[in-house]
């Protein structure tokens, strides 16, 4: 049986000369002149190699060694900081094309500058972080590389040129639906970033309060992805289609979920940053550089007050788009829905009426007793069943695409006889977890 004793040991002076050589290109690149412009594809080309050298020092255990764990860190807080700079430059680079300045507050110019100055405090620390691991190189031996002795990256400055939009450009399928549901997607995001009650904050007190409180690593992460499956779902069913060119609200609607998207994922980078640094997983020499060229409550303050507001802006400023696509592309109808004797609206055949709504992705209500909630939401549904145990009669108010599946589903008595007995129309139920 093995054990961590028995796993060949290098030494530091063999693993310095292994490193000596394994890390020249990525100190190559840390070593270019001060006023390198700062692109999309420097930031892609400084997190790949750090990526790659984190993996290799990873490797042989070099981040709980005490001569080498300042230099492992700052390698990763290096990859952390590019990660979120090519989010930040890809958006900055895109924006104009994006649509969204014109509606947001005044025009844009205060969210985009926030934007900017985001970006600004994301390159200067990842500069001064690049001069500090240049600085821990020399100390350990492993370079005598300094900032201005590295090569300019190749990166041109103007736009690539496109090749000819001429592709046939086909209808989807249901196309009407699929649009429906990204609008629906689209101000669920909206109302998700909502309840978050994200507003600027200057005391840094209350800052660190919120921020513990409401994004954590995990939450950013959870947003990011929200947003990445709406533009994701635009992505696939929407993107260059006949409708798309036909409809420039679709295209609008698409820029101010990219921009939310980019600004979200620079929100993760710095969050996983400063949540690296209070798990203790920094040695004390590297929390101590750490901590001097890159501020706690610098890295706060940008994911707040510049990140987060301007995320947040990005999409409220869509919702306007997304609210009128929703009645272009549903047909809404009201259907009468009926439970035959000895059958009940309980906890179980709730969850297929919601199962039903979500799948469908546009928005229901179900009126009982007079009183509407939302059929999308388990706890409005089980409040309003709970509320008139006797009602036998409900009505339902939304796109008729998924009042036909309710109407199938209380036809065959709300699956009480086994989902195997609902209609092949409902096979989706069947295929939940």
């Amino acid at each position: 049986m093995g054990s961590s004793s028995s796993k060949p040991v290098v030494s530091e002076q063999d693993f310095g000369a292994l490193l000596r050589e394994r890390a020249l290109g990525f100190l190559t690149i840390c070593a270019v002149p001060s006023g390198t412009r700062w692109s999309k594809r420097r930031f892609f080309e400084v997190s790949a190699s750090a990526d790659e050298l984190e993996s290799f020092l990873d490797d042989h255990g070099a981040r709980t060694n005490r001569t080498f764990s300042a230099f492992t860190e700052l390698v990763a807080s290096i990859r952390g900081f590019a990660l979120a700079g090519m989010q930040l430059a890809h958006l900055d680079r895109r924006v104009d094309s994006y649509g969204v300045a014109e509606r947001l507050p005044e025009g844009g110019a205060g969210v985009l500058e926030h934007m900017r100055e985001a970006l600004r405090f994301v390159q200067d620390r990842t500069a001064l972080l690049m001069g500090a691991l240049l600085e821990e190189a020399r100390e350990r031996g492993v370079s005598d590389l300094q900032v201005g002795q590295g090569q300019r990256p190749d990166d041109a400055l103007e736009a690539p040129p496109r090749l000819p939009n001429n592709v046939d450009l086909d209808r989807i399928d249901d196309d009407d639906h699929r649009i429906a549901k990204v609008a629906s997607n689209y101000l669920a995001a909206l109302e998700m970033l909502d309840k978050v009650g994200i507003e600027p904050m200057v005391e840094a007190e209350r800052r660190e309060e919120f921020l513990r409180a409401k994004c954590s690593e995990e939450t950013a992460r959870v947003w990011e992805a929200t947003v990445h499956n709406l533009q994701s779902s635009y992505d696939t069913y929407v993107k260059n289609t006949v409708l798309e060119t036909g409809d420039p609200r679709l295209p609008d609607l698409r820029g101010h979920a990219s921009a939310a998207l980019h600004t979200l994922g620079a929100v993760t980078y710095l969050t996983h940053f400063v949540e690296r640094h209070e798990r203790g997983l920094r040695s004390d020499m590297a929390d101590s550089v750490l901590q001097r060229l890159v501020p706690r409550s610098q890295v706060r303050d940008v994911t707040l007050n510049r990140l987060l507001v301007s995320a947040h802006a990005f999409i409220r400023s869509g919702a306007e788009i997304a609210s009128s696509l929703l009645p272009s592309y549903t047909r809404v109808s009201s259907a009468e829905l009926c439970l035959r004797e000895g059958v009940f609206l309980h906890a179980r055949p709730a969850s297929l009426i919601v199962a039903i709504v979500q799948h469908h992705g546009t928005p229901v209500e179900l009126e009982v007793a007079g009183s509407r909630c939302n059929a999308g939401s388990i706890l409005e549904l089980m409040v309003a069943i709970g509320s008139n145990p006797e009602q036998r009669t409900f009505v339902a108010h939304g796109d008729e695409r998924t009042l036909l599946d309710l109407e199938r589903l209380f036809a065959a008595d709300l699956g009480e006889a086994g989902l195997e007995e609902l209609p092949a129309s409902l096979n989706y139920l069947r295929q939940r977890k």
